[in-house]
């Protein structure tokens, strides 16, 4: 055990000094009671019963201790770790009702299938209904043309079969997010489509997405006619405009591209591909410093998807190219490159530099 230095110097009948490792205190009383100053700053007050052995201590004013002699280590505190906070996930779509009992045969077949992975289902429910519903055909067909088209990139026998039955059902003119059984059974569904690359979107029947499929799998064809023809029946959406804006720019109808773009806002990467189209249609035209404030937009915003700031790159260094500005042309391109080297049209743009 260690060992304790303390003296106490009786200064004047009462009042003693304390000396410690701490350092100096003072007490001051008489018999029985007595106020002591110790060395941490503490005040205490101590009452006695003479003869007795009773006493009682209590700290009066400054830094408060535990009254009793032996010190104790502080105690240590558990530091407090901030709970992460918990992304929160967009809600769950609500599932759809279930067909209420007296609904007809057809409409609870259809119902059944909604999720089917098996095109033959769609044909099936379509064949023994057709009489008697007379949209089941178009809402068979636009469901088994969906269902192709999740795999039309890899599969092009599923290409050809979803672009033909899209494309009927585009050919019908008919509104199918009016239609009751969508409205119940198919509100809140969404299908993948891109509408350009670097931009997808998740879309409903209200959202075009027959439309944009299909337009998607004719110019995947070949057959831009048919794409432009099918984009222009859209609502007119960001994501539609865009579509046509790509459409018309791939037909070098770059006029059509500006008249599109006027008023646009950059407000999201859709919007930010739209200036980089307008730039390029620009530039086509022979208005270049149009299409660098175009491609200034276009790039503005740095949290833009890195596909769509490398379309308007690529674009404008395709304009720095015209004018012979080769070191600023290389830098842009170059850039591209250091961030995907696989970009469409990376190799062509290379392959052009001085």
């Amino acid at each position: 055990m260690g060992f304790r230095f303390r003296k106490s110097i009786q200064i004047v009948p009462g009042v003693r000094v304390n000396v410690s490792r701490s350092g100096i205190g003072y007490s001051a009383g008489v018999k029985g009671a007595r106020i002591t100053k110790h060395a941490n700053g503490r005040v205490s007050r101590t009452l006695s019963v003479p003869g007795t052995g009773l006493s009682h201590q209590s700290t009066v004013g400054g830094n408060r201790s535990r009254s009793t002699s032996t010190s104790t280590a502080p105690r240590r505190r558990t530091p407090t770790v901030a709970a992460a906070p918990v992304p929160q996930l967009p809600p769950v779509p609500p599932l759809p009702p279930m067909p209420p009992p007296h609904a007809p045969a057809w409409e609870r077949e259809l119902f059944q299938i909604l999720h089917s992975r098996t095109p033959a289902d769609y044909v099936g429910v379509a064949q023994r209904h057709k009489h008697v519903a007379p949209n089941i055909r178009i809402l068979a067909a636009a469901l088994e043309g969906l269902l192709h088209f999740e795999f039309a990139d890899t599969n092009p026998a599923a290409a050809q079969r979803a672009r033909s039955l899209l494309g009927w059902v585009v050919a019908q003119h008919v509104d199918l997010s009016a239609d009751p059984f969508a409205q119940r059974y198919l509100a809140e569904r969404r299908w993948p489509v891109q509408i350009v690359h670097g931009v997808t979107a998740a879309l409903r029947i209200s959202d075009d997405v027959l439309i944009l499929a299909a337009a998607e799998l004719h110019q995947s064809a070949g057959d831009l006619p048919a794409a432009i023809w099918t984009v222009e029946y859209a609502t007119p959406t960001a994501h539609a405009a865009l579509s046509l804006a790509d459409l018309y720019s791939s037909a070098d109808r770059h006029q059509d591209v500006v008249d599109l773009t006027n008023g646009v806002t950059n407000e999201d990467d859709a919007t930010a591909l739209l200036f980089a189209l307008r730039g390029r249609a620009f530039a086509q035209l022979g208005y270049n410093e149009a299409a660098r404030e175009s491609f200034k937009e276009a790039l503005r915003v740095r949290s833009r998807a890195s596909e769509v700031r490398h379309r308007a790159l690529l674009e404008r260094a395709q304009v720095d190219l015209s004018q012979n500005r080769k070191a600023a042309a290389r830098k842009s391109i170059e850039r591209v490159l250091a961030e995907d080297p696989t970009y469409p049209g990376l190799q062509e743009a290379l392959a052009a530099l001085p």
